[in-house]
């Protein structure tokens, strides 16, 4: 997550609304599956990239992160790609992909006044163990995380559920970055931390009630190693403070009765 989101704005869905966000969901859905199917040994981070924006364009809708502003920082590019100890918010480049790397592929799509957000982490080839064990914790605390996502329950509930799964299983969530609310803006309240702060920080993560019809990206960020996190020097990319990999998911939901609605739901 960004860390400009836009403050003290939620926007509920409206119903006759949820049609709009949904078709942002679907373009979206299908952008990752197919630009997955291109994640092999020897294919450049930037070619992916380029295959994302070129599908979005063909359904007459936008990359909601080209073009994107964090202070005097501008993105310019339709997907953050992040490899190995890359968190979140890698540049697409020349970087060749190899065998034994896992790639987070993070995209937004933009269409009819509404953004839908997901990100999911892919095997190059073969992986080792250790990286396998932390694909399936972090889509697992993902999952966990998504159910919790309902009327009567508040954020840290959402929160609780994935730091637990996480850390029984020997790995760390990230501090320094969070989920968020997203609808007609990418990035707006509540944030949507993935571990429960500490009581003197929860001023800074309100655990919100959460509302039938909020629409939120809940999308854990888990480390083999430590939880500390460093930014790169191009001011975008996030690292592992000990060089260790890092694992992506995420979902865009609508909050409802007894069971979230999972618009980033593949097929």
């Amino acid at each position: 997550m960004y860390k400009d989101s836009v403050k003290n704005q939620h926007l509920l869905l409206p119903p006759d609304d949820r049609k709009y966000i949904e078709e942002s969901a679907i373009i979206l859905v299908k952008t990752l599956q197919e630009v997955g199917k291109s994640v092999k040994p020897g294919v450049t981070t930037l070619e992916l990239s380029l295959q994302a924006e070129e599908i979005i364009s063909s359904y007459d809708a936008k990359p909601s992160f080209k073009g994107y502003f964090v202070g005097k920082n501008q993105f310019q590019h339709a997907m953050c790609i992040s490899v190995n100890e890359e968190v979140v918010h890698g540049i697409p480049s020349e970087r060749v992909l190899v065998e034994g790397d896992i790639v987070t592929l993070d995209c937004g799509v933009y269409k009819n006044g509404y953004h839908a957000d997901s990100a999911y982490t892919f095997a190059v080839g073969s992986i080792d163990a250790e990286k396998q064990l932390l694909l399936d914790v972090t889509q697992k605390s993902l999952e966990l995380g998504v159910a919790e996502a309902k009327v009567s329950n508040k954020i840290y509930d959402i929160a609780r559920v994935i730091q637990t799964y996480v850390e029984q299983n020997g790995f760390s969530v990230v501090r320094e970055l969070t989920g968020h609310g997203i609808g007609k803006n990418l990035h707006q309240e509540p944030s949507v931390p993935n571990f429960v702060p500490a009581l003197l920080y929860r001023k800074h993560f309100p655990n919100e009630k959460l509302v039938k019809g909020m629409t939120i990206a809940i999308e854990p960020m888990v480390n083999v190693g430590t939880a500390s996190v460093l930014t790169a020097a191009d001011k975008w990319t996030i690292i592992t403070a000990d060089k260790k990999p890092s694992a992506h998911f995420e979902h865009t939901i609508i909050v409802d009765n007894e069971k979230p609605i999972i618009l980033t739901l593949w097929n």
